[in-house]
């Protein structure tokens, strides 16, 4: 059989609603598009590019579904349908699974190519009326969209079929390529440096700025847009960190989050780590918009514009919600457990009462997208939280794995446990690469927020980092992301880097397993190979 379980043929579904700006993001996404017609004139460049998000939007929660679901905490409920029991048990036969086929993501990228050859086309045909900065931009974001989604494909499915042309009419992708994890992460690298049209990933512009200019950016409604778009930083550091290249890693990283330390103004050091934030840690999540000092990049919905998704459709209880997902006992108990979360001083680790919660019937629900206190959201229907792409904390763990990775033991363990301020008291910082906007010092005047790390914010014990054990220090910052990123679709794909790191899938049965009646035939389907492709990737027949 040819690729049929993904599209045999596929048939760009997709036309761009051009008008006002408020419609932007009420796209129509059921007809085909009318080539000829498409990108007219300039606003259509920027209509054009939103349709793209309107894709990206339609996929923002089911990686979660795809990851967490076999990783060390959810599970279904009895209420679930037989497809989530299926990712749930590591069943390798998945045909048919709603939530398994991957065509919502090849929908994205089938959009992507389209949309960069017809932009190419109207600057050619117009080259005296386009904007070139925006044109540049409206690539570079194009360019990131495209590598983000190859490379949560191949965290989902070790795999993908790869193509970069247009696809305007019905065609058989049995002749592209099929492109396993690493040539993937290779092919993005290619896409953010190389480029279309001489242009890289990096190029970026405000959404507010051009269809806002005149209003004050905190009352503008556009000024979160820019979230939508993978920043280039933290796509290329993740990348990077796949790829092995751990010091671009931590260039491309560090240097950045230097930057904004010392030129945020209003949101307390943005992505610092410090006691700012842990006081408004619950709304990161529990806020109609993305919580800025945390955001990196995520994708924003508005239930007024049936812009939804179905985080609350699976994990609350309340109607009309399904409650299709459950944390597990075993991984709640790992919050409270001292051998796994060394608590130190502290007598719980609070960032449980952010996730977890008993509903009215007794019944534990995951409750960080919509506390039982909750005014953010009135109703339960109005399932439009966003949802991370990157954030800030994230950005301290790739840090973490890339350091100890290059051997720079004690900075990763500062980044993990007490931070910059918490390692270093007696003076500023003195590691090669890292600023005195760490420390809280002279550079940041009035703002005076000293890191915490990541464990420090809570007030908790250390982890302990060995020098010379890169794997015992690895396993160490997977543990501690297991607390900090459940059911965000972060973890389970960490589990994965570093199982092919060190060649050995117990660092991914021995996590997972205990959730499971029984164990031990999970930890068989983990290391099986199936097709010559791991047992811990999800297996969606290409062929």
């Amino acid at each position: 059989m040819m690729k049929k379980n993904i599209l045999k043929y596929v048939l760009l579904s997709m036309t761009f609603f051009l008008g006002a700006c408020n419609d932007f993001f009420n796209v129509e996404t059921k007809n085909v598009l009318d080539h000829d017609g498409y990108i007219t004139e300039e606003s259509e460049m920027y209509s054009g590019y939103i349709g793209i998000m309107t894709k990206v939007q339609a996929i923002g929660d089911k990686v979660i579904y795809l990851t967490d679901t076999r990783g060390e905490l959810l599970e279904p409920t009895k209420n679930a349908p037989s497809e989530l029991y299926s990712i749930y048990n590591y069943d390798t036969d998945l045909t048919g699974n709603s939530y398994a086929d991957p065509a919502a993501y090849y929908d994205v990228i089938i959009a992507c190519n389209d949309y960069l050859s017809k932009l190419y086309d109207y600057k050619t045909e117009n080259p005296a009326a386009i904007n070139l900065d925006h044109y540049k931009a409206l690539v570079s974001c194009t360019l990131r969209v495209k590598a983000w989604i190859y490379l949560t494909l191949g965290k989902i499915y070790g795999e993908a079929v790869w193509f970069n042309d247009p696809i305007r009419e019905m065609k058989d992708l049995n002749d592209f390529p099929v492109k396993n994890l690493d040539e993937i992460v290779e092919g993005c690298l290619d896409l953010l440096t190389k480029g279309f049209d001489g242009i890289d990933g990096t190029n970026t512009m405000s959404w507010k700025e051009w269809l806002d200019p005149d209003t004050e950016t905190a009352e503008s409604t556009y000024r979160y847009w820019d979230y939508m778009t993978p920043e280039f930083f933290a796509l290329y550091g993740e990348l990077c960190l796949w790829h092995g290249d751990y010091q671009k890693t931590v260039n491309v990283i560090l240097n950045t989050m230097n930057a904004k330390f010392a030129s945020t103004v209003n949101d307390a050091t943005q992505y610092m780590h410090n006691v700012k934030l842990t006081g408004t840690y619950s709304k990161i999540w529990d806020n109609t918009n993305p919580q800025p000092q945390e955001t990196v990049s995520a994708i924003i919905y508005n239930y007024q514009g049936n812009q939804t998704n179905s985080l609350l459709k699976h994990f609350g209880t309340e109607s009309p919600n399904e409650y299709l997902l459950a944390p597990s006992q075993v991984g709640m108990a790992r919050y409270t457990d001292p051998d796994f979360n060394p608590l130190g001083g502290a007598t719980s680790d609070k960032r449980s009462t952010y996730y977890f919660a008993k509903d009215k019937s007794g019944n534990y629900v995951i409750q960080k997208y919509r506390p039982s206190n909750s005014t953010a959201r009135t109703y339960a229907y109005q399932d439009d939280v966003h949802i991370y792409i990157y954030r800030g904390s994230e950005l301290y763990f790739m840090l973490a794995e890339a350091l100890n990775n290059l051997g720079r033991v004690t900075e990763a363990s500062a980044l993990i446990n007490q931070g910059v301020n918490g390692s270093f008291p007696n003076g500023g910082v003195t590691w090669d690469g890292f600023t005195d906007d760490w420390t809280g010092a002279s550079t940041l005047g009035t703002r005076r927020y000293p890191d915490l790390g990541i464990r420090g914010a809570f007030n908790l014990g250390n982890r302990e980092f060995t020098r010379g054990d890169a794997r015992a220090n690895d396993e160490a910052i997977l543990d501690e992301m297991m607390l900090e990123f459940p059911a965000e679709g972060k973890i389970y794909p960490t589990m994965i880097r570093m199982a092919r790191r060190y060649n050995d899938p117990s660092i991914i049965a021995d996590r997972v397993c205990p959730k499971y009646a029984d164990p031990e035939a999970i930890r068989a389907k983990i290391n099986a190979e199936v097709g010559g492709k791991a047992g811990y990737f999800v297996h969606w027949n290409l062929k």
